[in-house]
C-alpha cells in the first residue's frame, strides 16, 4: 500500500504540472490547442475518478500537501465531467468536515461545480468574464453577502482578489 500511495504522489503531482503547462491553451484561438487542453483535462478528470473510487478523497494526510492540491486542481478543471466534480465535492466535504481538507479549496470547486451546473455560485470565485476592464462574477445566490462568506472559508475579499488580475 505505501507503494501504491507513493506513486500516486508523483502522479497526482505531474497531472498537475502538465495541466499548469498547458492551461494557457484552455482559452486558446487555436482549436487544436483548445482540443488538447479538454483532452487532458478530461484524461485526468477520469484518472481523478479511479483514484476517489479506489482512495476516496486523496488528503494531504495520504499523498502530501503538494498532491492533495494537485487533486484539487484536477477536479477544478473536470469542468465537462460534473459527475467526477460532484463526486469530488461530495468527498472533499466529507474531508473538509474531518478537518483534513481546506475549506478554501472546497469553496473554490463548490462554485465552479454550481457554475458548471448552471446555477449562482455561493463565493463569487468563477469569473464569467471582462467589462470595463474590470473582472466580472458569474451571478452570486447572495452577492451582498459574498465578501462575509468568503471570510468564512478564508478568501480574501472580492475586490482584492479581482485586484490580482488587473
Amino acid at each position: 500500500m505505501t507503494h501504491d500511495v507513493a506513486a500516486l504522489t508523483v502522479e497526482l503531482t505531474d497531472m498537475a504540472a502538465a495541466d499548469h503547462r498547458t492551461a494557457v491553451h484552455a482559452n486558446s484561438d487555436d482549436p487544436a490547442e483548445q482540443l488538447a487542453w479538454r483532452r487532458l483535462t478530461a484524461r485526468h478528470g477520469d484518472r481523478l475518478g479511479e483514484i476517489m473510487a479506489e482512495y476516496g478523497w486523496p488528503t494531504a494526510e495520504l499523498v502530501g500537501e503538494e498532491a492533495a492540491r494537485a487533486a484539487w486542481l484536477i477536479a477544478q478543471h473536470a469542468d465537462r465531467q460534473l459527475d467526477i466534480q460532484r463526486r469530488a465535492l461530495q468527498l472533499m466535504q466529507q474531508a473538509v468536515s474531518a478537518g483534513v481538507a481546506g475549506p478554501r479549496e472546497l469553496a473554490f470547486l463548490r462554485d465552479r461545480t454550481l457554475v458548471n451546473e448552471g446555477r449562482q455560485q455561493v463565493y463569487g470565485t468563477q469569473i464569467a468574464g471582462v467589462k470595463d476592464g474590470a473582472p466580472v462574477p458569474w451571478p452570486c445566490e447572495e452577492p451582498e453577502r459574498v465578501d462575509e462568506l468568503r471570510a468564512t472559508v478564508g478568501i480574501e475579499p472580492f475586490d482584492e482578489y479581482v485586484a490580482r488580475f488587473s
